[in-house]
């Protein structure tokens, strides 16, 4: 039976970065690493592509640049990153607007977006033929259980089943994940009752860097900067409304946007490939176990529009490698409960602020709520009057959390 002394469960986007963040450590101790990835990776003479990866986009905060500069992956990622100078926070029929922007924090930008596709190619071309990784690819885990030295689990590939154990399995297989329903960990979920809308939009004007987060009656939009005169759509509509929005042809759907989103980049020319899917508030009882860590959306899903699950992702590996590291120089096995709970208690604050922080902001613009509406303009006009709140609102939508410089040098 093959023994990894750590098993990624899911090579997409958190799987590839937390096997990048792991490299170090694995070649330094002299680990065996393995990455376990149900969709086949292309092989090509540039940077491979995952399949997986969709034409939908990440906005990654300045704190995830700060991570992937770390890592060394940040210079490919700056080919395809579109930055992020400045954002303007409004809420429709109401007065007050708040403008953030990257000068005032002494940074070049508060954040960057970067299509899904280039992001995974940038990650899979740093793990290509590297040796001290092994990829178990195409392969579907079917089965996993607690045994002595960590997790044993059964993995169906082109070979038929195998049998593996791991000393500490990594479990970054997404929000639905199976994996984590048949270890008995449950979900605890708060239902939106909204889906996201998600697609590229051409615009009349450039949009210069700037990110509108709009706020409206139906629910939040976020229109995010792109390349080639594109800007990223996240709109958010009651389940009911979101199908009728979704069924209607690219001219009639592109008048409904510009009717909810206004005029601020000229008139919306060009729709692309149109995505749907319904949002929940959703994070795991459980994210350790003896020999377990449960990673990336299979631990907390939130909703799209503030743009941190991805990178409290980040900022979560980042903080169970450095553990993993102190750990292992203490003479510990990285599957040790009492580590895990240890990197689970130093990450515990983060989790929760920022998974505060996008409920809070979803639920109070969301809706006309009759008793919140008047007060909603008068918190967009206080954030912008009052500088002390202002910092805060940015440091958090920039990923720097607690202590300044904390998300670059977990």
């Amino acid at each position: 039976m093959s023994h990894f002394d750590l098993l990624i469960i899911g090579g997409g986007m958190v799987g590839a970065s937390l096997a990048c963040a792991l490299r170090p450590l694995v070649v330094e101790r002299g680990l065996r690493l393995g990455i376990i990835e149900s969709q086949p990776l292309a092989e090509t003479s540039e940077a491979p592509q995952q399949p997986s990866y969709d034409a939908r986009s990440t906005a990654l905060s300045w704190g995830t640049r700060l991570i992937y500069e770390r890592l060394g992956l940040w210079s490919g990622l700056a080919a395809g990153a579109t930055p992020i100078h400045s954002v303007e926070v409004s809420d429709r029929g109401h007065f007050g607007t708040s403008r953030l922007h990257s000068r005032e924090m002494g940074t070049e930008a508060l954040g960057y977006v970067v299509e899904n596709r280039w992001l995974g190619s940038v990650l899979h071309a740093a793990l290509q033929n590297d040796p001290s990784i092994e990829w178990l690819c195409p392969a579907q885990v079917e089965q996993i259980v607690a045994c002595e030295t960590g997790m044993q689990l059964g993995v169906r590939d082109g070979e038929g089943l195998q049998q593996l154990t791991a000393g500490l399995t990594l479990l970054a297989d997404g929000g639905r994940s199976e994996l984590a329903r048949q270890l008995g960990i449950r979900q605890h979920s708060s239902d939106y009752q909204q889906r996201a809308l998600i697609a590229n939009v051409t615009t009349g004007k450039p949009h210069r860097g700037v990110a509108y987060e709009r706020f409206t009656d139906e629910g939040p939009m976020a229109l995010l900067p792109l390349s080639g005169g594109r800007s990223a759509l996240v709109w958010t509509l009651p389940e009911t409304e979101a199908g009728r929005v979704m069924a209607l042809d690219d001219a009639a759907f592109l008048q409904r946007l510009q009717a909810r989103f206004g005029y601020r980049l000229g008139r919306l020319e060009r729709v692309g490939e149109r995505f749907s899917y319904p949002l929940s508030l959703k994070w795991a009882t459980e994210q350790v176990r003896p020999g377990l860590v449960v990673m990336g959306n299979a631990a907390h899903s939130l909703h799209p529009v503030a743009g941190q699950g991805y990178n409290l992702a980040l900022r979560d590996l980042m903080t169970l490698v450095r553990v993993l590291q102190q750990g292992l120089a203490e003479g510990r096995a990285a599957g040790e409960l009492a580590l895990l709970r240890r990197y689970l208690e130093l990450q515990q604050q983060d989790q929760w602020r920022t998974v505060g922080f996008s409920d809070w902001v979803v639920r109070l613009f969301s809706g006309q709520r009759s008793l919140l509406s008047p007060l909603r303009g008068l918190g967009l006009l206080g954030l912008e009057l009052t500088p002390p709140a202002k910092h805060w609102f940015t440091r958090q939508a920039m990923g720097l959390v607690g202590e300044p410089g904390h998300a670059g040098r977990d």
